[in-house]
């Protein structure tokens, strides 16, 4: 039997999105009339097609019953959490990483006072979430011991979490416990729950929201060669089994956050399919994050290999992921972000 994916598509934003919204010639994302969307694309393992959404009632029934339902997931409003709000987009997730080896920022913010001046910019710049991490997961790194992650994280936590909203970036369940335990608002395991079964437990005991990404490989060899069949739909596939499996165990509430994590055993060309076909993943149902900040695909693309040096193509990519619908960037220069995205909001406004 056929599997059949939706990707919406030739994308509206601003005040031509509106009007267009108002005379019912598209359709919102999520709700929000400022981006809307008058085609979506049919895709399956063999084949791509374009239709406009006045041409979905002519399509044979399995198919038409199909993509109405996704197309429900698609244009519902989604209910804000985790300080996290999608009446507008995008949110923010300003990254704050406690480590001395991460791949833009390793050992920057290591020190207490730098590490809590540096949060309190983020947040007072328009992060909604300061995400803090003590393990660096950049490509060819090694896992670290609890003890030692927990050390270099806990004392910013317990500052931090009294006065911003934290979100805990960890792959381990005792560390998450701790971080819960302290008033995390949001875990975001960059191993898809992969690296620690205890986590899922944890997740449920507490009814904590999280962000599921994907990854293939551990971050000390996933860019080894990473293959696939089709990155967007084998990617795409993960998410449907695994948000299937959490269903199955008792995780019911909505509080979770789709990542089909840039740079997580994707090359080039893997990363670039799935950010310019990032659209699929509305049809899941379930807001969808991007962690484009300081990519390697930016040096890649510009050839320049100084990650302070990639704010530029930040910028662009963030933009074009906010027309595309995403609803949350994790980006190091949040001022920078916003800044380029009121600008680009002000002139499509003329």
């Amino acid at each position: 039997m056929t599997r059949y994916y939706t990707r919406v598509c030739n994308f509206y934003y601003g005040s031509r999105s509106k009007t267009l919204v108002n005379k019912k010639k598209s359709l919102p994302i999520h709700g929000i009339k400022e981006i809307s969307f008058n085609q979506i694309q049919i895709i399956t393992r063999k084949s791509k097609k374009i239709v406009s959404i006045n041409q979905i009632n002519k399509l044979p029934h399995p198919l038409k019953k199909k993509i109405i339902f996704d197309l429900k997931k698609i244009t519902s409003k989604k209910k804000g959490f985790s300080n996290l709000k999608f009446n507008s987009i995008p949110n923010f997730l300003g990254v704050l990483n406690l480590t001395p080896d991460s791949f833009s920022d390793g050992g920057k913010f290591n020190k207490r006072q730098k590490a809590v001046r540096q949060a309190l910019n983020l947040f007072e710049s328009g992060a909604n979430l300061i995400d803090i991490g003590g393990e660096s997961t950049r490509p060819g790194s090694k896992s670290i011991n609890e003890k030692l992650e927990w050390n270099r994280i806990k004392k910013i936590l317990k500052l931090l979490s009294k006065k911003i909203p934290i979100s805990l970036d960890t792959r381990k369940s005792n560390i998450m416990k701790k971080g819960i335990k302290i008033g995390v608002k949001l875990i975001n395991d960059v191993s898809g729950l992969e690296y620690d079964s205890e986590t899922v437990n944890v997740l449920k005991f507490n009814d904590t929201p999280f962000v599921l990404q994907h990854s293939q490989g551990s971050p000390e060899n996933m860019q080894n060669n990473p293959i696939y069949k089709n990155e967007l739909l084998d990617i795409y596939d993960f998410f449907e089994k695994k948000l299937s499996y959490l269903r199955s165990i008792g995780i019911k509430h909505n509080k979770i956050i789709i990542d089909p994590g840039i740079g997580f055993g994707k090359n080039l060309k893997h990363n670039m399919n799935l950010l310019s076909n990032i659209s699929i993943f509305h049809s899941l149902g379930f807001p969808v994050l991007v962690g484009n900040s300081r990519k390697r695909f930016i040096k890649d693309i510009s050839k320049n290999n100084d990650s302070k040096l990639r704010i530029g193509g930040t910028v662009a990519s963030s933009i074009y992921l906010m027309t595309q619908g995403v609803q949350i960037l994790r980006v190091h220069d949040v001022n920078e972000i916003i800044q380029g995205i009121k600008v680009y909001k002000e002139i499509i406004k003329n």
